[in-house]
């Protein structure tokens, strides 16, 4: 059985799993799944077509599932998708999808975001990411698994940020970042590797040192960006981070990939 606070208002129509508490004066829409051990702490308020992944946490003042941030929205029936042993601290906001992109916006499991952050419409995030304090995505932005994004730095919309690549506090990122890479600044630049998170992450010291190998091959001067995609294939294929990092960067996406910055980074 829900556990549901007398001052809370749980529209009919709305599914909770088995062991959900809903706290005080939190508000749960019609349209709205919880999953088993969902945990609303009080005064949050979960709306619109959105599902909440079992035992995920929603912290007071979080706003999840209203419309979207976007002018063109014309009350679609559009979904959000979180899933299972997320952290949503105080202030979070998370918007469905639009027409315009998938109809969707999609969370992956055991992320943590921290106050005030903010994951727009037709976003996708993966696993265990980690947003800080006021750190927010434009829409249709895609974050890969592991990648931690610094406190108030702002991703412009249909950016790509590569699986454990990590990005530092007030840095505004326009451009695509590689997987396993590190970008920070006032439009932010390359600046290495993740190395502390590959460390964390129990990537063998050879395979650090193979992608290290690459990053400088990637971003050299010599030849065709194409030529050494090729040639880092070549050398690497089978180094999976590093196949990674060609696979991500062959993809034609809307945004170019973000430089290394001048002194070369890594």
């Amino acid at each position: 059985m829900a556990e549901i606070h007398p001052t809370a208002i749980v529209e009919p129509g709305a599914e909770l799993g088995e062991g959900v508490s809903i706290g005080p004066y939190c508000m749960v829409g019609e349209h709205v799944v919880l999953g088993a051990g969902v945990r609303l702490v009080s005064h949050a308020v979960v709306a619109g077509r959105t599902t909440v992944g079992p035992r995920t946490s929603i912290y007071p003042f979080a706003s999840i599932g209203h419309p979207p941030q976007d002018t063109k929205y014309r009350g679609e029936p559009s979904r959000l998708e979180i899933g299972a042993d997320n952290v949503i601290r105080e202030h979070v906001t998370m918007s469905p999808g639009t027409p315009h992109g998938r109809m969707l916006t999609r969370v992956g499991s055991n992320c943590l975001f921290m106050i005030a952050t903010h994951v727009a419409h037709d976003c996708t995030v993966g696993d265990h990411v980690v947003m800080a304090n006021n750190a927010s995505l434009g829409g249709h932005v895609t974050v890969g698994d592991w990648a931690i994004l610094g406190g108030l730095s702002g991703i412009h919309q249909f950016v790509r940020i590569g699986r454990h690549a990590i990005i530092g506090g007030m840095s505004g990122v326009e451009n695509d970042i590689i997987p396993y890479g590190s970008a920070m600044g006032d439009r932010a630049r390359l600046t290495g590797l993740n190395l502390i998170g590959l460390r964390r992450r129990g990537f063998t010291r050879d395979t650090v040192h193979d992608l290290r190998r690459a990053f400088r091959l990637l971003f050299a001067q010599e030849g065709t960006l194409i030529e050494r995609l090729a040639d880092v294939a070549e050398l690497f294929g089978s180094n999976e981070p590093v196949m990674d990092i060609v696979d991500f960067m062959r993809v034609d996406g809307e945004r170019p990939i973000c430089q290394p910055r001048d002194d070369g980074g890594e």
